[in-house]
């Protein structure tokens, strides 16, 4: 049966179009940009007049200040405004990593943080990072309470050692870095238990779909 030329015709729907994905430049990515910049900023800082001039140290503790600032917002504001973007999933973690490490092995050069903190922090975050790729085809081990307050014990702990503290401010720091070591070795632990145990579920899943 033909339809007259009055007759109604049947539409398709319109599938929607997907969501425009963010550009490089956008508010979360430049803020890592600039904590990648502040990298070697603070290391001059660090450095300037042999290492030890309170002043210069100050200075340089306000570079680092800034650069755990932009930390905290960059992926809060990249979650909140849907400006996840690959650049941002590669640089935020290698930025992270870049300004503790520039700041635990400029300390310990310096002889003012022990070398066994820095290589068991570093030795950590290089682990886990090679751990979550060693897993990624099967699932994404998510960050835990344990490791969001690993990462502020370990910030405000590197920050005090920047500064030129004496007395109980001196002691307060080592105890507070000492918190750090052990939240550093414990959320280590877990996350490793985490990623044997998605490995395994996930190798489990392969062989029964086979």
């Amino acid at each position: 049966m033909t339809k007259g030329p009055g007759a109604p015709t049947a539409t398709r729907p319109v599938a929607a179009a997907p969501p425009p994905q963010p550009g490089v430049w956008n508010i979360a990515n430049v803020l890592t940009m600039v904590r990648l910049l502040l990298v070697p900023v603070f290391v001059a800082l660090l450095f300037a007049d042999g290492g030890h001039n309170p002043k210069w140290r100050a200075v340089a503790w306000a570079a680092f200040a800034i650069a755990m600032i932009t930390d905290l917002f960059d992926g809060e504001l990249a979650r909140r405004k849907g400006l996840i973007t690959d650049f941002g999933k590669i640089a935020d973690p290698i930025a992270d990593k870049a300004i503790m490490g520039a700041a635990l092995v400029g300390l310990s050069v310096l002889g003012d943080l022990p070398w066994w903190i820095t290589v068991v922090i570093l030795a950590r975050e290089l682990g886990i990072t090679l751990m979550r790729f060693w897993v990624i085809r099967f699932a994404v081990i998510p960050a835990s309470r344990g490791g969001k307050l690993k990462t502020l014990t370990q910030g405000i702990a590197v920050g005090m050692y920047v500064l030129p503290l004496t007395g109980w401010l001196a002691t307060a720091r080592a105890v507070l870095m000492g918190v750090a070591v052990l939240l550093t070795v414990g959320t280590g632990l877990d996350y490793v238990g985490q990623a044997i145990r998605l490995r395994r579920e996930g190798l489990a899943k392969q062989r029964a779909g086979r």
